[in-house]
């Protein structure tokens, strides 16, 4: 009877191997994996067709000692953690970060900041470096994770516009006064008398600028500005059903109302219909960010798009030429119109 003996496991190749089957030098694949930079064509196909062939994989670890990098970012929600799972927009961002990271081959790191403790915890994390740099999501402007993220030294693009516009922070935001005239011009040209608002918070992303988007077009179709029809939520569902009752019982002459968001809207619907109310006989109804709500609720929700797919990826190209030493920029994109059901 013959003994068996069992194979062993075959290493993995290594960069050494790389080279030699591509037939360059060992400098030229690293410099290949690091970006590309003063490689010629020929020879970054030679190390892309090597790397497949030979099935190599990255080993990180040894890339950060060399370059002094992490080689991932974070992704920072400094919010309550229930927003995430509450807001289609984060999720809709989440996956357009992570799908826009990916093709630079980069993982991404979801950290929770939403409350003092949280922040007290992550700051000798950030503070080391353990991430290259942050796309930061919150809901109000003055959030003290920025001050956190510039001691650290850590570069960083914000989703919205922060209160500090000094051009000292980079961030990426839609046109929100201007939707906000879109959307006002078209409730106004339907025929539109009394048209309320309900409005995010004053310090939030989009809460002021959609606010004064709303009021220009009153200006501007020469229409009283009355106060009675304006008020303030916080970007829930929630909130949007309380406004609207708050509305319906201050201005029961109200034809329309424009919401900041489509979560709200999506409130607003629900207490317009308890109220005997139809929607848009009665009273037209106006979204704001196209999320997923708009289209699951009845009936469907005309409403301001935001590009959400365009702000994942100017957010991490932005994030990214940080990181390789560019200053900082801002990118302001269009929003547009998308007319359903409910107006």
């Amino acid at each position: 009877m013959t003994d068996t003996v069992p194979k062993q496991n075959k290493r993995p190749p290594t960069i050494h191997d790389v080279a030699a089957q591509a037939g360059v030098s060992r400098g030229t694949v690293s410099r290949v994996l690091q970006g590309g930079h003063n490689v010629s064509p020929a020879s970054h196909r030679a190390v892309d067709a090597a790397i497949r062939k030979l099935g190599y994989v990255v080993n990180r670890a040894a890339r950060s000692l060399v370059t002094r990098r992490a080689g991932s970012v974070a992704f920072l929600l400094s919010e309550a953690h229930e927003r995430l799972f509450q807001d289609p927009n984060l999720a809709t961002l989440l996956r357009g970060c992570t799908t826009a990271l990916a093709e630079h081959d980069v993982p991404l790191v979801l950290i929770a900041a939403g409350t003092e403790a949280e922040r007290r915890r992550i700051a000798p994390y950030l503070s080391a470096h353990q991430v290259d740099g942050a796309l930061l999501f919150n809901s109000n402007r003055g959030t003290p994770m920025i001050d956190l993220l510039q001691q650290a030294g850590l570069p960083f693009v914000c989703c919205g516009k922060p209160q500090d516009q000094s051009g000292s922070i980079s961030y990426v935001v839609a046109d929100d006064r201007e939707g906000a005239r879109t959307m006002m011009r078209y409730l106004v040209d339907a025929g539109r008398k009394r048209i309320a608002t309900i409005a995010g918070p004053s310090d939030g992303p989009g809460g002021s600028d959609r606010l004064q988007g709303y009021r220009d077009v009153l200006t501007e179709r020469k229409i009283r500005f009355d106060k009675r029809l304006v008020a303030t939520g916080d970007y829930s569902r929630a909130s949007g059903e309380s406004c609207m009752r708050d509305l319906l019982t201050r201005a029961p002459d109200l034809d329309a109302v424009f919401v900041a968001s489509d979560l709200m809207a999506e409130g607003a619907l629900r207490a317009i219909e308890r109220a005997g109310r139809t929607v848009p006989d009665d009273i037209a109804v106006g979204g704001f960010d196209d999320s997923s709500v708009a289209t699951a609720t009845i009936p469907t929700l005309t409403t301001m798009r935001q590009p959400w797919q365009r702000i994942s990826d100017m957010m991490v190209r932005q994030l990214l030429a940080q990181i390789e030493g560019d200053g900082p920029a801002t990118v302001i994109l269009p929003t547009e119109l998308v007319i359903r059901d409910s107006a």
